[in-house]
């Protein structure tokens, strides 16, 4: 897929009349990952659910993101291209951890071998070959953070959200798996947005750092 820049254009959004995010242009070129940080409540991960297309109908938002020069803004959440980490890696309990990985190809990669043969590139990438009959709930948490990053990545998306995806690792782990994802978003192109409270995550990123405020 053609790597693509992220773009955002007056993007505003207020609850109940209380601005969070006012007037926000950002440019994210592929493989750049742009760091949002500022205090609680002052709208980061607010903002990736307007990117995402989830946002509560509750907020009022406006202005446009943009793809590879493709406006978004009104698609679904499926339609965005966007891929997503959370601070849980969320995988499927009911799904081995190979399930976990197919359930996110998309259709059109066929046939079955095809299919399969992407998911054993997926895990030998992470480290994890032969893991693909194993229960998700026998991984330890690193090994599960990389699941959930393969499987993001094997739905092609055009652009990467972190909202905080490395809070619940220890320090070794952390380090470890901040390295792995900045290293494929930096390998596969993509146009990357973290949430996060801390300058560790930041510095790992290695890209600019836009600082949120509270808005009065």
């Amino acid at each position: 897929m053609q790597a693509a820049t992220l773009q955002l254009h007056a993007v505003r959004i207020a609850l109940h009349g209380r601005v969070l995010i006012g007037a926000l242009d950002a440019g994210v070129e592929p493989g750049e990952c742009l760091t949002l940080m500022g205090p609680s409540g002052c709208g980061k991960s607010t903002l990736l659910n307007f990117l995402a297309g989830t946002l509560d109908p509750v907020f009022d938002a406006q202005g446009s993101i943009a793809i590879g020069g493709t406006d978004v803004t009104t698609l679904p959440p499926e339609q965005r291209g966007f891929g997503i980490l959370f601070q849980d890696d969320l995988l499927f309990p009911h799904l081995s951890v190979g399930g976990n990985l197919a359930f996110a190809l998309p259709a059109a990669v066929r046939p079955r071998a095809l299919r399969q043969a992407r998911i054993e590139a997926a895990l030998g990438d992470a480290g994890l070959i032969g893991f693909a009959d194993r229960d998700p709930a026998t991984l330890s948490g690193g090994q599960r953070a990389r699941v959930a990053l393969m499987r993001t990545l094997l739905a092609a998306p055009r652009a990467l959200l972190l909202d905080e995806p490395f809070n619940k690792l220890d320090a070794q782990l952390r380090d470890e798996f901040r390295d792995f994802v900045f290293r494929h978003a930096r390998d596969f192109g993509l146009p990357t947005l973290m949430v996060t409270h801390d300058a560790a995550d930041a510095q790992a990123a290695g890209g600019r750092i836009l600082q949120l405020e509270q808005e009065q």
